[in-house]
Order: structure tokens, then C-alpha cells, then sequence
């Protein structure tokens, strides 16, 4: 396999389960660029590239010779420039992630020299509390935001919900954990919709993140009601949970932002 086109190497694989792993990667021969947190990059590896073992196989490589590219947010700060952090779920059937989670420490990958997107903080004015909502691996450019805003944003609120399948499922749980026992300004709360599969009792929230919204986690943590005129809410991962969510908070009064209509909810669809 030629690594010609590959510009960058990955430094640490942190595997959260079978099927969700964290990448940090280092481009090799030129630096990162500026970027914004909330920002993605693509990753690209040749149809060549080998397979993770147990994935399914391919029908075709989609075109011999050209890179198979996908987009991922960024988790990592945008002020520390030490690695690029990803947080990717692995799909069997797709083109891509199975040969990423074929990677290890050391090995090469292709990485965007440019990143983009306009799922942002800097729409959102400095004295409005954010609350961002994902499912899965949406929390990524969440992670960004929060590692690169959360200690200098000391007068305004965050909170994090985030909805998986299982306690497992929910990669940063740690830090965020730690997070919010050290920083006054930030509130967690995961969810899990599959608490019968747990190994052990799951006490924390279970069903669906616009159920637990509904059930107002944040006015007692935070000491007021998130309400349009003090709050915007940031929507990131599956579509479905996005529609609901978005149904839910239009009840209340949000609206969804727009480059024409400024509104109250940023949203940012995964697949």
C-alpha cells in the first residue's frame, strides 16, 4: 500500500468498546491550521487499506487509487495544537471507519489540511447559557467547545445531555464527570434508553433525551429555567432525536438559527 498521500500519523487509539474508539492524530510535514471548535476534518485512507478483523466484507472499493474520505468532527481544545482528536464510531458495512479501527499507534492516515463547518459558539452571544444535546458520537464537537471554552466562559451556564444505548456507549463520561465536580459553571447528564442490558443497575437517567427534557433536568442545577430569551440549545447526532428535540423546544419558544433568521437552536446532523 503506497503512503504517499497519507499526511499524518495516529499517535493514541483509546477504544471506549468494540465499536467506538478515540484517534488523536499528528499531521507529518505540515502544521494544523487554525480552526473553531464545533469545526470538523476529513480522514481518508486507500481502498487497499486492510479491513479490522470481523467487519463485513466489501462489494466494492469505490474506485481504485482514490483516498475514501469522511468528515468528523473535532473533540480536541483549538488552543492546544499537541494532536487532533476524533471520536468515531465503527460502521461493519462501511468504507471507512472498518479500516480505520484497523489502525493502530504509528500507522498513517490522511487527514484535511482544512477544517470547516458553522456548527459554532461564535453566533451564540457571550451572556446566553448553552446547553448541548447529542446522541452517540455527536458529542464530539462538543468536546471542543467545552475544552477550549469552559474555564475562560466563567459567567454563563453549560450543561451536556447525552443519550446512548448503554452506560458503555457514553464516551467522555469520565471527564465530563470530572468536569462538572470542578468547574461550577458545567452540568452532565447521560442518559441511557437500553437500562435493562446493563451489567450492573444504571440509576441515572433512562429513555429517550426529548422525555428527559421534558422532565426540566436543568432548573434545579442550574437555579433558572433555560428559556429562549437566556439560553440556546445545540443539537447534534441522529436525525430522528434532532426532529424530536427540535419539536420539543419550538414548543417552548426556541427557534432554529438560520444565516437569515438568528434563532436559539443550532443543529448539526450526523448521518
Amino acid at each position: 500500500m503506497s503512503t504517499a498521500t497519507l499526511n499524518a500519523v495516529i499517535t493514541h487509539r483509546i477504544d471506549i468498546n468494540d465499536g467506538l474508539a478515540i484517534f488523536r492524530v499528528v499531521p507529518e510535514g505540515w502544521e494544523l491550521p487554525d480552526f473553531m471548535p464545533g469545526q470538523f476534518a476529513a480522514l481518508g485512507l486507500p481502498p487497499e487499506a486492510p479491513r479490522a478483523e470481523g467487519t463485513d466484507p466489501e462489494a466494492n472499493t469505490e474506485g481504485t487509487g482514490l483516498l475514501i474520505k469522511r468528515a468528523y468532527s473535532v473533540a480536541s481544545s483549538s488552543v492546544a495544537r499537541e494532536h487532533v482528536e476524533f471520536y468515531v464510531a465503527l460502521v461493519p458495512s462501511g468504507a471507512l471507519t472498518p479500516r480505520l479501527f484497523a489502525l493502530q499507534p504509528g500507522d498513517k492516515v490522511w487527514m484535511s489540511p482544512k477544517f470547516t463547518g458553522m456548527f459554532t459558539l461564535d453566533q451564540v452571544p457571550l451572556d446566553k447559557h448553552v446547553i448541548f444535546v447529542a446522541t452517540g458520537t455527536g458529542i464530539a464537537p462538543y468536546m471542543s467547545m467545552i475544552r477550549t471554552h469552559l474555564a475562560s466562559d466563567h459567567d454563563r451556564k453549560f450543561a451536556v445531555l447525552h443519550g446512548a444505548r448503554r452506560s458503555r456507549d457514553l464516551g467522555y463520561r469520565v471527564e465530563l464527570v470530572y468536569l462538572t465536580r470542578t468547574r461550577r459553571n458545567l452540568a452532565y447528564v447521560p442518559v441511557v434508553s437500553e437500562p435493562e442490558t446493563e451489567k450492573h443497575p444504571w440509576t441515572g437517567r433512562t429513555g429517550f433525551l426529548q422525555d428527559v427534557w421534558a422532565t426540566r433536568p436543568l432548573d434545579e442545577v442550574w437555579g433558572l429555567r433555560p428559556a429562549p430569551e437566556n439560553t440556546h440549545v445545540f443539537l447534534c447526532g441522529n436525525p430522528l432525536m434532532i426532529q424530536k428535540m427540535l419539536a420539543v423546544l419550538q414548543l417552548e419558544g426556541f427557534k432554529e438559527h438560520t444565516k437569515r433568521a438568528p434563532g436559539e437552536i443550532h443543529t448539526e446532523k450526523y448521518w
